[in-house]
């Protein structure tokens, strides 16, 4: 790759304003190498280690706190994570700039990460690794993510693959958190109640826009600014969402298109089995939100049906939201629990961490 492909990322932590420049990009000559993973598709980000830097507990302000919220637009995607009981929205616009958080609350110890490379979210439990954070290590595979734990053992994860690549820790795998993500304006009906990060005002035009290009994130858009990753796999649009769920006893993995999940209508349910037990995924359009969950609430199997623009089970008639709680009827207050392997990336990149998904539907 030539030097030119890597200046853009070069500039992110110029342009975050958090730590000044980054320097000149690295450029190796010699291959990469890290465990068993293929050298054709690692490569050099080119910023170095921490070069996008990782944040620790970042303020987290009310929704409606207009002045550090302005650098959002109703249309910005964020990641909802549950920590010590409460729901904290991380949006993608801060994750642009950072690609981790590290959360401490009372005993909980969690990593928010996602790559705006490849679309991907996921919460991880920093148990396995002593409660230390993560960090950005610079490096990619298959145009993703890849982190690095701050002990001196240095283990180096991928991030869609949720387990050491390379390093002490080789083959151990993270534990897994859920996450809901969906529209800024849908979170903020959905949890009227929560918190997200707050960006002082002089700091929006950092976090206001995508740094990777207006067009970046279009579904037809087959660059991943020129990083190698497999692309055997054609069945949807490149960079089309997915909700998608791992392999996982002896089964395929298993993807939820975002745009075929639209093509069934404003809200769509479809029940399925995951894991040895049944579950369920609630598509919202409006919110741009695909959840799996467990339909199991008061002690009972659920089966579900849309009705009247919600979320209906067909056992009680309570009423439920995308996230799944119910918000009206007997069994108001329940909740389903949110599989919490399940996440949304773009298609390229989950079809190549995940060969021979099955996708619900086409």
């Amino acid at each position: 790759m030539s030097r030119s492909q890597y200046g853009w990322m070069a500039a992110l932590c110029v342009a975050a304003g958090l730590g000044g420049a980054c320097g000149d990009p690295v450029m190796r000559p010699e291959p990469l190498a890290c465990g068993a993973l293929d050298p054709g598709y690692l490569a050099d980000g080119g910023v170095g280690r921490d070069g996008i830097p990782a944040l620790t507990d970042p303020d987290f302000v009310a929704i409606d706190d207009g002045e550090h919220t302005g650098y959002l637009s109703e249309e910005s995607r964020v990641i909802g994570v549950e920590i010590d009981g409460e729901w904290l929205a991380v949006p993608h616009n801060v994750m642009y700039r950072h690609e981790i958080v590290n959360l401490n609350r009372a005993d909980e110890r969690l990593a928010v990460t996602y790559c705006p490379l490849t679309g991907s979210a996921l919460t991880f439990d920093r148990e396995l690794v002593g409660g230390a954070g993560f960090g950005v290590s610079g490096l990619l595979y298959q145009a993703n993510l890849i982190m690095y734990d701050r002990n001196d053992d240095d283990s180096l994860w991928p991030q869609m693959a949720g387990a050491a690549a390379c390093g002490p820790n080789e083959d151990r795998i993270l534990v897994r958190r859920p996450v809901v993500e969906m529209t800024w304006a849908g979170w903020k009906e959905v949890f009227p109640d929560s918190r997200v990060i707050g960006i002082d005002a002089s700091l929006t035009f950092n976090y206001n826009t995508n740094p990777y290009g207006v067009g970046y994130e279009n579904p037809d858009n087959p660059d991943f600014i020129g990083f190698p990753l497999p692309r055997d796999d054609l069945r949807r649009k490149p960079k089309e969402r997915v909700l998608g769920l791992p392999a996982e006893g002896g089964r395929a993995p298993l993807a939820f298109p975002f745009l075929a999940m639209a093509g069934q209508g404003d809200l769509w349910t479809v029940g399925f089995d995951y894991a040895g037990a049944s579950a369920v995924v609630f598509w919202d359009a409006d919110r741009q939100a695909a959840v799996a969950l467990r339909p199991i609430a008061g002690g009972r199997a659920l089966t579900f049906r849309t009705e009247d623009g919600r979320f209906v089970d067909n056992e009680t008639g309570s009423r439920w939201d995308v996230a799944g709680r119910a918000t009206e009827g007997s069994l108001r207050g329940e909740r389903l629990e949110i599989v919490a392997e399940a996440y949304v990336a773009f298609w390229q990149p989950w079809a190549a961490f995940h060969p021979g998904t099955d996708l619900f539907i086409e």
